[in-house]
C-alpha cells in the first residue's frame, strides 16, 4: 500500500464497504440454507434483498459508513449489530404482516441472524486494523499542522504521537506570537515551523491534509481571519476548541435549526445507547425476577414474621432528570423516615432489625427495585438514588451533584462495586461517591454495565460499608 493511497478514493472505499456488508449478508444466508440441505428459492432472494437494503439504510442513517479514522472499533462495531436489529425486526415484521413466516425454516433463521452481523463485524474490525498497522508504519498517512502554541495545542500533538495508528504526520506548530508569548511545547511533540501566514500557504500548496486551529476561544477575531484564508486551499480544517474547561458530560454536536450547538452537560443514553440501555434493563431485569420471585417470598415473610410493621419501605428519592420517584425495598428498620430529617445508617444501628441487619449486608433489601427496572423508573446499573432530603443537602455543597440525575438510579452502580456505599459521615466521602457516578455516566459502554453487574455478585468491595 502506497503512502496516501486511502486517501484520495475514501467514497470508493465507502462503496466498497457497503458491497462487503451486502454480500457477506447474501453469504451468510446462502451458508445457513447449505448447512439445513434446502435449495436456494424466491423468499430466500426476497428475504436477502429486503435485508440487505435495511441493513444499508439503517447503516447510513446511524453513520455506519462515515469515516471512522480515530474512533474506536467498537463503537463501529455496535452500529453494525443496531443496522442488522432494525433489518432483522423489519423481516419478522414483513413474514408476520404476509402469513408466509412457517414457510421459512426457524434454523435457516437462527443461523443466518447470528452469523451476518458477527460475519460483518469480523471483516471490518480486520479492515480496521490493517488500516491501523499500514498507518504505523508510516503508510496512508495525513499531514497534520496545528495552529497555536497552547496547552491545547499540546494535548492535540500528544494524542497524534501516542496514536501512530491514526495515521497523521505532524507538520509542525504555526502561531503569530511571539515564541516566548506561547505555551512551551515539549520539542519530541514538534516545533515551531512558522507564522500563521506560512501556514496558510502550505495548506494552499497542497503540503498540508489536515490543520487544528487550537487557538483559545477569546481569539475569535483570528480563527475567523484564518479560517477566511484556509478556504482558498483545500485543506480540512478542525476546531479543537478547549470545551475541557466546562467539565464535559456526554459532550455531542448537534444544530439548533441551522445554528451548531456543542452540549456540555448530556446524557449518554440518546438514539442507539438509549435503546441497548432499555433493552439490557428489560432482558436481563425480566431474567433476575424469574429467579429471584420464589426468595423475595421467603423473604417478605421473614420481614413480617420477625418484627412489626409492613413488609414494604417506600421512600421519595430523585430519579431521571430530578423528578421525584417512589422507591421499594423490603423494611429493614423500625422506623419509615421520609421527611426532611433522614437519619443514615450506621454500623450497630439500633434502629435495624437483626433480619433488616441481614439484608442490607448481603443487599436482598432492594430486590423489589427490579420492578422499577421493568416500568422503567430505574435501571440495573446506576447511580444510586439518595433520599430526597440528603439531595437538597449535598447539591448545595458539591459541585456537579445534580449531574448524577442525567441518567435514571440503579440498583446497583460503579461508586458500590467500588466500596462507596453505605454512611458517608464526611464530605470526602460523598465527593468520592459522586465522582465515580460522573465517571460511569462519562464513560458508559454496555460492557462496563456488565463488568459492574458482576462485581456486585462477586466483588469484595461491594458488601464494605453495608450495614
Amino acid at each position: 500500500m502506497a503512502a496516501g493511497l486511502v486517501k484520495p478514493h475514501s467514497p470508493a472505499l465507502s462503496v466498497i464497504t457497503r458491497v462487503f456488508d451486502a454480500g457477506l449478508i447474501a453469504l451468510a444466508h446462502w451458508v445457513a440454507i447449505l448447512a439445513h440441505q434446502e435449495e436456494w428459492r424466491n423468499i430466500h432472494t426476497t428475504a436477502t434483498v429486503v435485508a440487505g437494503a435495511v441493513f444499508l439504510l439503517a447503516g447510513q442513517s446511524l453513520g455506519l459508513y462515515r469515516a471512522w479514522r480515530g474512533e474506536s472499533i467498537g463503537r463501529e462495531i455496535w452500529r453494525v449489530f443496531a443496522s442488522w436489529a432494525a433489518a432483522a425486526s423489519v423481516l419478522l415484521l414483513l413474514a408476520f404482516v404476509s402469513k408466509r413466516s412457517e414457510e421459512y425454516s426457524r434454523f435457516i433463521s437462527l443461523v443466518w441472524a447470528i452469523s451476518s452481523p458477527v460475519a460483518i463485524a469480523a471483516w471490518r474490525t480486520g479492515l480496521r486494523l490493517s488500516l491501523r498497522r499500514a498507518r504505523s508504519r508510516g503508510r496512508n498517512t495525513r499531514s497534520v499542522a496545528i495552529a497555536g502554541l497552547t496547552e491545547l495545542g499540546e494535548r492535540v500533538a500528544q494524542t497524534i504521537a501516542e496514536s501512530p495508528w491514526l495515521g497523521m504526520h505532524l507538520a509542525g506548530f504555526y502561531d503569530d506570537r511571539f515564541e516566548e508569548r506561547g505555551h512551551p511545547i515539549p520539542p519530541e511533540l514538534g516545533k515551531r515551523e512558522g507564522n500563521l501566514d506560512d501556514l496558510v500557504e502550505l495548506a494552499r500548496k497542497g503540503e498540508v491534509d489536515l490543520v487544528y486551529i487550537a487557538l483559545p476561544l477569546r481569539a475569535e477575531p483570528r480563527i475567523n481571519e484564518l479560517v477566511r484564508r484556509l478556504a482558498d486551499s483545500t485543506a480540512s480544517v478542525y476546531m479543537a476548541a478547549d470545551f475541557y474547561a466546562f467539565d464535559l458530560l456526554h459532550a455531542r454536536w448537534g444544530s439548533l435549526g441551522d445554528v451548531p450547538v456543542v452540549s456540555i452537560h448530556e446524557t449518554p443514553f440518546y438514539g442507539v445507547d438509549g435503546w441497548l440501555k432499555r433493552m439490557e434493563d428489560i432482558v436481563v431485569g425480566s431474567m433476575i425476577l424469574s429467579i429471584i420471585a420464589l426468595p423475595m417470598l421467603f423473604i417478605a415473610l421473614g420481614v413480617k414474621l420477625t418484627s412489626k410493621g409492613p413488609v414494604f419501605f417506600r421512600q421519595r428519592r430523585y430519579g431521571l432528570n430530578g423528578e421525584v420517584i417512589h422507591v421499594l425495598k423490603f423494611r429493614s428498620m423500625t422506623v419509615m423516615e421520609d421527611d426532611g430529617q433522614v437519619k443514615q445508617a450506621t454500623k450497630n444501628d439500633k434502629r435495624i432489625t437483626p433480619f433488616g441487619g441481614f439484608l442490607r449486608r448481603t443487599s436482598l433489601d432492594e430486590l423489589p427495585q427490579f420492578f422499577h427496572v421493568i416500568s422503567g423508573t430505574m435501571s440495573i446499573v446506576g447511580p444510586r438514588p439518595h433520599a430526597v432530603a440528603h439531595n437538597e443537602l449535598y447539591r448545595t455543597k458539591i459541585e456537579g451533584y445534580m449531574l448524577r440525575h442525567k441518567v435514571k438510579p440503579g440498583i446497583t452502580g460503579w461508586a458500590q462495586v467500588n466500596g462507596w456505599r453505605g454512611e458517608t459521615d464526611t464530605l470526602e466521602k460523598m465527593e468520592k461517591r459522586i465522582e465515580h457516578d460522573l465517571a460511569y455516566i462519562r464513560n458508559w459502554t454496555l460492557l462496563w454495565d456488565i463488568k459492574i453487574i458482576f462485581l456486585t455478585v462477586f466483588g469484595r468491595k461491594v458488601r464494605k460499608n453495608a450495614y
